[in-house]
């Protein structure tokens, strides 16, 4: 008895389904990668003193601080990249953030309120990113016009931030903060929408590969800018 077509579109639906948790699974587990990369990285760095100088010891320290903004807009292109070269650019993105945030660990190292501070705000980091993420998956609101807007959002975030680095001005750090957790959650909202909709089962797996990099990048950023906007806000109580 041949198979009626309903059973085989939902067996067409359970094959997509199941394809789709596997290619976001992965995807989470690139991105929680970097996240551990960059925690072991800080980690490191701190524990030694000759590492602290030669990265964050004199004017190398703004390379550091400058090092995430390359590698993302000129070290890293899906279109053109292997996947291989996009793992390893993810990585190295992972490193230096970890290296940029071993000033953290030192001071969490010091105060030990800093330190309980720093936990905190991972873990409430942790729990939006989950959060949002879910949200992202499985709302029926179409997200794809918040594109252009949390593109052009996140460059004047950064330019503002930048100017802010000369300025100094507390009260305008805690209007970026807030201004970039409400920017991150949704950005983190719709790349989870974008990762779900983009998804294509026939796609060739160096292809699958590759866009699974590029996401896992994205993510990462995302956690990564809600971690430090948290992050300042509690340091601020």
């Amino acid at each position: 008895m041949q198979p009626d077509q309903r059973t085989l579109e939902r067996t067409r639906t359970r094959e997509i389904d199941e394809g789709l948790r596997n290619h976001l699974n992965r995807i989470y587990a690139r991105m929680s990668a970097g996240v551990m990369v960059t925690a072991v990285t800080a980690w490191l760095v701190a524990s030694s003193d000759m590492l602290l100088k030669l990265f964050l010891g004199g004017p190398q320290a703004y390379i550091v601080m400058l090092a995430p903004l390359a590698i993302v807009w000129f070290g890293f292109r899906p279109d053109r990249m292997s996947s291989g070269k996009l793992m390893i650019a993810f990585f190295a993105l992972s490193i230096v953030y970890g290296i940029s945030f071993s000033s953290i660990a030192v001071y969490a190292a010091m105060d030990a309120a800093f330190g309980v501070t720093v936990a905190k705000a991972f873990l409430v980091a942790t729990s939006m990113f989950a959060g949002l993420s879910v949200f992202g998956y499985t709302t029926k609101k179409d997200l794809s016009g918040m594109q252009t807007f949390l593109g052009m959002s996140i460059l004047g975030l950064v330019a503002l931030s930048f100017l802010n680095l000369a300025l100094g001005n507390s009260a305008l750090g805690n209007l970026i903060a807030g201004a970039g957790i409400v920017l991150f959650s949704g950005v983190t909202v719709w790349q989870t929408q974008a990762m779900k909709m983009m998804y294509n089962p026939n796609l060739n797996a160096e292809v699958a590969s590759r866009l699974g990099w590029a996401a896992a990048l994205n993510l990462y950023i995302s956690f990564i800018a809600l971690f430090q906007y948290i992050l300042h806000f509690m340091n601020q109580r």
